[in-house]
């Protein structure tokens, strides 16, 4: 299979793992935390990460790989969890995956930054196009919405940005998920203690959907997700590979209808249909 084609494959499959983590936190955040949230799903999958590297005996990264790794760690493991986490309290899941739609223009920022791509510049003019309807919405659409929740929001996109093209990167020479099992296994010591330390003093009080959702943000969100994520953008390009992502806003839309049960506004829908045009034209001049 052609490099490429195999690259926006795994990346689509990323995508629609990701797909599910808005709505699987927003119920998450009902009973936990969300600092517990966020520290115990990194330390659930960095547990399982480093299961798998001692199985498959991975060689340690070097010393040259540290730096890149501790970006990956705050960026995606600490930050995105987090901010989106905090985000969750003030806005709704329907709301918040909208803002998925900034992503590919984060993430094709740092490919430019730290991976070193240069798309042609009709990419940039699509892209930005795709993100001021992001933006415009966010602005002036109230249902669902708050100042605080959006700007968490946003500061979740911006570090998720610099995490996944700190990645894709790295990934050419480690491989997709040794580069997200390694960075989970450097976070593991501070946010399994740190876990212990703020989990609920009552477990009675969480019910089966949370823990549910905790579960699944910790395997497919926290770890399998990127195992694709990383190796399509690795495969495929950061800029190209990366405006998958504005098919995420279809996919979490569906879920918060379905399992959350929240409203979709047709606003909503017709914000992410626009979007999603402009990754027609954005891929086509990525490269």
């Amino acid at each position: 299979m052609d490099k490429s084609l195999d690259g926006w494959i795994s990346g689509f499959l990323g995508v629609l793992i990701f797909s599910g983590s808005l709505p699987a936190t927003r119920l998450a955040v009902a009973d936990f935390d969300p600092f517990f949230l966020t520290l115990a799903r990194a330390a659930i999958a960095g547990l399982l990460a480093g299961g798998v590297l001692l199985i498959f005996r991975q060689a340690r990264p070097s010393r040259r790989d540290l730096p890149s790794l501790l970006i990956v760690s705050l960026g995606v493991i600490v930050g995105f969890p987090l901010l989106t986490g905090l985000a969750l309290q003030h806005v709704t899941s329907a709301h918040s995956v909208v803002f998925v739609g900034l992503l590919p223009l984060s993430t094709a920022i740092f490919g430019v930054i730290r991976g070193g791509e240069r798309p042609r510049p009709l990419f940039w003019l699509f892209s930005g196009i795709g993100s001021a309807c992001v933006a415009g919405f966010a602005l002036f659409q109230s249902g669902g919405g708050t100042l605080v929740g959006d700007a968490f929001m946003l500061a979740a996109i911006i570090v998720c940005g610099l995490g996944y093209a700190e990645g894709a990167a790295l990934s050419r020479r480690l491989g997709g998920w040794q580069v997200i099992s390694w960075a989970l296994v450097l976070s593991l010591p501070f946010m399994a203690a740190a876990a212990l330390l703020t989990q609920p003093a009552d477990w009675s009080h969480v019910g089966t959907p949370a823990l549910w959702s905790l579960g699944y943000v910790s395997l497919f969100s926290m770890l399998i997700g990127f195992v694709f994520w990383y190796r399509g953008l690795a495969l495929g390009g950061i800029a190209g590979v990366g405006q998958l992502q504005l098919l995420q806003p279809f996919f979490g839309l569906t879920l918060a209808a379905t399992l959350v049960g929240e409203s979709v506004a047709w606003p909503m829908v017709a914000v992410t249909g626009a979007v999603v045009l402009c990754v027609a034209g954005a891929k086509k001049f990525a490269r």
